[in-house]
């Protein structure tokens, strides 16, 4: 299988790059905590206007935007706003104002609608499976099922209907950006001679006071909004046995989050990704500041719950990476998609293949041998060590949020559909070709997100936009 860097681009500022996330990530993050999940009730009215036909205007949705004849209203306005807020309030980040804050969500509403219009434009076609393939994702990195993530999006006000067709909004989405954008995105070796070059020279050595880098992980254990002393108590010594299995010898923190952690970057083993420092909560980066990779803090305490956090990687001005490299060993079998398989047959085939596994009736490798159109098919499947980040964004997401041995639900990538056996994990210094992939990574990003920034900017100036009223 190809394999690639990715990106998952935010151009706001700092806070709300942390979480105004399309409506799949911000579900994720909505149900993390196992109990007392946020309830999306709607703001206080506003006070009655000078006139009566003002405050029966007011009263009643009413559209705040058109993009290209589809409308923006303010019910969806107020909806996404206070997700948002919720999500600021539980990563421990300050509030921005509103009068900052809404006319930058209302923008990245214009800007999602409008590359929506784009996808369905295209032809891209999502069908049911793929739906609840996602859908399934989202309730197994809750550790919910299925009809408990129903029931808790029921009692926090979110209609299922709406829900499934925004998942389906998302991943018409992401399969447009990564059409568009993402698949041509290509680093050199000439590329990352240069940066080497770059970083070893007095030039590149003065950046070292530059504003730190970090990708961090974490581990949460949420704590209820209303939970008593004894509650609190009794959570701060499970994050506490979090901590000291974490610092166990041999103890694979990316399963542990996987296991123990509320957190939506559960699903990738805990790690919340490279970023400047000022784009973490100034909490983490204070816990973690005299810390080398490798290194645990905490229990630190947010208004989420208790947080375990691990450094993974810690850089100065963008230099080279005082790392450790989390490698993923994992084996699959590819169904490529053809006129005569389609995605919905070769989901249904896969899912048959993984119950005779699960019933002992049929072995992974000799069915990825026999069936998988991967040059790995020869290995039984197995795809060999590999760093974070070496493949495509929608198979790493799926496998990293397996524990040993476990095997996926089929997964739609854009090379076909996939089933995913994760085998072990390790944690192994940077040797000098996973530095080289690093530096790959980093200017693939650095590529990635503006040829995205650029990509949005042309959807956005393409569009028909007309304001019509303010929220409220």
């Amino acid at each position: 299988m190809t394999k690639h860097r990715f990106l998952t681009v935010r151009p706001l500022t700092a806070a709300l790059a942390l979480v105004l996330a399309l409506p799949l990530a911000g579900v994720q993050a909505q149900i993390a905590r196992p109990s007392a999940v946020p309830r999306l009730t709607m703001p206080a009215p506003p006070a009655a206007s000078a006139t009566a036909g003002a405050a029966t205007q007011r009263s009643a949705d009413f559209i705040i935007a058109v993009v290209n004849s589809e409308p923006i209203t303010n019910n969806e306005v107020r909806v996404k706003l206070l997700r948002t807020e919720q999500l600021l309030q539980q990563q421990g980040t300050a509030l921005p104002p509103r009068s900052e804050l809404v006319p930058q969500l209302i923008e990245r509403m214009i800007s999602d609608k409008a590359q929506l219009q784009a996808a369905q434009s295209s032809g891209l076609k999502i069908d049911d499976n793929a739906i609840e393939s996602a859908i399934q994702t989202v309730a197994r990195q809750n550790q919910v099922t299925v009809d408990e993530l129903r029931r808790r999006l029921t009692a926090d006000g979110i209609d299922y209907a709406q829900f499934r067709s925004d998942i389906r909004d998302e991943l018409l989405i992401s399969r447009l950006r990564q059409r568009e954008v993402e698949s041509r995105i290509e680093v050199s070796e000439s590329e990352i001679d240069a940066y080497l070059r770059e970083q070893q020279s007095p030039a590149g050595a003065a950046t070292a006071a530059s504003p730190a880098m970090l990708n961090l992980a974490e581990i949460l254990v949420a704590v209820p909004e209303n939970a008593t002393p004894d509650q609190v108590a009794a959570l701060q010594v499970k994050a506490q046995q979090a901590l000291e299995r974490a610092r166990a010898a041999g103890a694979d923190f990316a399963s542990l989050a996987t296991e123990v952690s509320a957190s939506a970057s559960r699903s990738n083993g805990g790690q919340m990704g490279l970023r400047s420092a000022d784009r973490y909560p100034p909490l983490f980066v204070e816990a973690t500041q005299n810390l080398r990779a490798g290194d645990l803090a905490g229990p630190v305490r947010s208004a989420a719950g208790f947080h375990i956090l691990k450094v993974i990687e810690k850089r100065q001005g963008g230099g080279l990476p005082d790392a450790v490299v989390t490698q993923t060993r994992a084996r699959h079998i590819l169904l490529r998609l053809t006129p005569q398989l389609t995605e919905a047959a070769a989901t249904e085939k896969l899912a048959g293949f993984k119950k005779r596994i699960a019933a002992g009736q049929a072995d992974f490798a000799a069915l990825a041998r026999e069936n998988s159109q991967d040059g790995s098919a020869k290995e039984g499947g197995d795809l060999g060590w590999a760093p974070a980040g070496a493949f495509v964004p929608e198979f790493e997401k799926a496998m990293n949020a397996l524990a040993p041995n476990q095997i996926s639900d089929p997964l739609v990538s854009r090379f076909g559909v996939h089933l995913v056996q994760l085998l072990e994990r390790r944690e192994v210094p940077v040797s000098p070709r996973d530095q080289r992939e690093m530096v790959r990574g980093m200017l693939r990003e650095k590529k990635q997100g503006e040829a995205l920034a650029r990509w949005a900017e042309d959807i956005r100036g393409r569009a028909y936009v007309e304001f019509r009223e303010p929220p409220v």
